[in-house]
């Protein structure tokens, strides 16, 4: 059991390293076909399900999926552990079913589990319950594993866009540090570094309440149109945060996801009007 979770674990970073529309750390997108965008999961096992059944890609073969923060939250163990973990393996999974069309792009959770540093969730510190966890379940291999999820957690793209200018990413970088980003974070070989403030990678995943000017600056920068985050917290499931900025969230029983056609140019407003409920979802 633990040396195939193991062997999981590196099929999904080599998928993530070798998917066909990845370029740098980017996935770049084609002009057809449908795209599937998913809020932070935080371990939410039924809207994941939810994400699946609706994106239906064995009988969609143009769609892709967007994930997001996976870790980190959900069911817990008999000790309180966080069992987010069995969640990110069957997303590799699902990576692994559908390699070219399942995108998994960096979130900030992400990043603390690499570099193993603490990060909050409803008063809990979270690296540490899952930590536990892993140890409790997979006791002396639970060193290889927690390795192998850091290595898969690397390996995954920092954002997504589109030939219809819309730009997904789990942030951007907060009014602080917008003019501290590096564009070729996007270009060049990411290294550990880069996830440690003020890192780009790090402040890419990090930002909150972004301003309208950051937004326009960051439109400019990237040469798109509208950004799909998520990352801020969403009692409703989504928002317009901005002139060009929807937030979208998938962990909670008010969760969202936002279906997109990627063969059209679209405003906001329709972006807005593709957002679906996750609880309307059978």
């Amino acid at each position: 059991m633990p040396q195939t979770i193991i062997d999981l674990l590196k099929k999904g970073t080599e998928a993530n390293n070798t998917d066909r529309f990845r370029r740098g750390n980017l996935i770049c997108l084609p002009a057809d076909g449908s795209l599937v965008v998913a809020g932070d999961i935080h371990g939410h096992c039924r809207n994941f399900e939810r994400i699946l059944a609706f994106a239906d890609l064995a009988n969609h073969p143009d769609r892709h999926i967007v994930l997001q923060e996976i870790i980190h939250g959900g069911p817990e163990d008999p000790q309180g552990g966080c069992l987010s973990y069995q969640v990110l393996f069957d997303a590799v999974r699902y990576k692994l079913s559908f390699p070219d069309r399942v995108h998994i792009i960096m979130g900030n959770h992400d990043t603390t589990f690499i570099n193993n540093s603490e990060v909050m969730k409803d008063g809990c510190e979270m690296n540490r319950s899952m930590l536990l966890a892993l140890e409790r379940q997979f006791q002396q291999d639970s060193t290889d594993i927690e390795l192998a999820i850091r290595q898969l957690l690397f390996s995954q793209p920092l954002a997504v866009r589109s030939e219809n200018r819309i730009w997904l990413s789990h942030s951007l970088p907060g009014d602080r540090y917008v003019d501290k980003f590096d564009r070729q974070i996007f270009d060049r070989q990411l290294e550990q570094s880069d996830l440690v403030r003020p890192g780009s990678a790090y402040i890419l995943t990090w930002g909150r309440r972004h301003s309208q000017s950051t937004l326009d600056k960051m439109a400019k920068l990237l040469d798109i149109d509208i950004f799909i985050l998520g990352h801020q917290q969403q009692p409703k499931g989504w928002s317009r945060a901005g002139e060009n900025l929807i937030i979208i969230a998938s962990d909670h029983n008010h969760g969202s996801l936002l279906s997109i056609d990627l063969a059209k140019s679209c405003t906001i407003e329709q972006l807005i009007d593709s957002i679906i409920p996750l609880a309307s979802i059978s």
